[in-house]
């Protein structure tokens, strides 16, 4: 486990955590971080990927706010600090520096070249932005918020898409629910799972919606959907 730094291409630079498998080599996966920066449960997803052949790549996107923002969703202090940076985040900047890191993952020698994303919550949405502006081979979005005022950009997906949708999100209501799928229903790049009894964040761990029954099943096809469209 180690630090990869990246430069962003309107200046400047930013540090991520990489995890990488126990083979030395593998598909690379960007994973995006929450609205709590690369916390420990962020590192834990990276870590986890790696354990199952991916080297698995975390930057750090609110280094212009502050580099090595890490809070945790257990007081409501750091839920303010947490909702305050996503009010201000930058979400089209966002998106370059995750263009950037993926330019980087795909060429560290961990890397066999193939790459796609993961996102939960803000990350869910980036993930989608992901599969839309850039050239990730594959995306996940895990309760994404905002994707349904982004649906325009759906026509630009070349790449699989994985969606998955918490019937009970209150930061992603039904009405926003409904809009996504009908965006999305039928493209042949998207499938979509949704998880009705479950409510926002319900695949962190240790969070007020942790769900392990859904979490795992969730976690089972986001690992298929990476192996079948980056290997192994």
């Amino acid at each position: 486990m180690a630090e990869v730094t990246v430069r962003a291409a309107d200046g400047g630079s930013f540090s991520g955590y990489l995890a990488t498998p126990k083979s030395g080599k593998g598909p690379g996966v960007v994973v995006i971080q929450e609205i709590f920066g690369v916390n420990a449960v962020m590192r834990q997803i990276t870590d986890g990927l790696a354990g199952q052949g991916f080297t698995a790549f975390c930057p750090d996107l609110f280094w212009r706010f502050k580099p090595g923002i890490q809070i945790t969703d257990k007081t409501e202090a750091e839920w303010k600090q947490a909702v305050g940076y996503f009010q201000r985040f930058n979400v089209d900047k966002g998106v370059e520096d995750l263009k950037a890191s993926l330019a980087v993952l795909r060429q560290h020698p961990s890397c066999n070249g193939k790459a796609g994303a993961v996102g939960f919550c803000l990350g869910g949405k980036l993930a989608y932005l992901m599969a839309t502006r850039t050239d990730a081979d594959c995306s996940v979005s895990y309760y994404g918020v905002g994707i349904q005022d982004a649906l325009s950009e759906a026509k630009n997906l070349k790449h699989p898409l994985l969606l998955h949708i918490a019937g009970k999100d209150e930061f992603v209501p039904p009405p926003a629910q409904e809009k996504i799928h009908a965006g999305l229903n039928g493209n042949p790049q998207v499938t979509m799972y949704d998880y009705p009894n479950c409510g926002h964040a319900f695949a962190r761990p240790g969070g007020a919606h942790w769900d392990q029954t859904a979490a795992d099943q969730a976690g089972k096809r986001s690992l298929e959907f990476f192996h079948r469209h980056l290997g192994t």
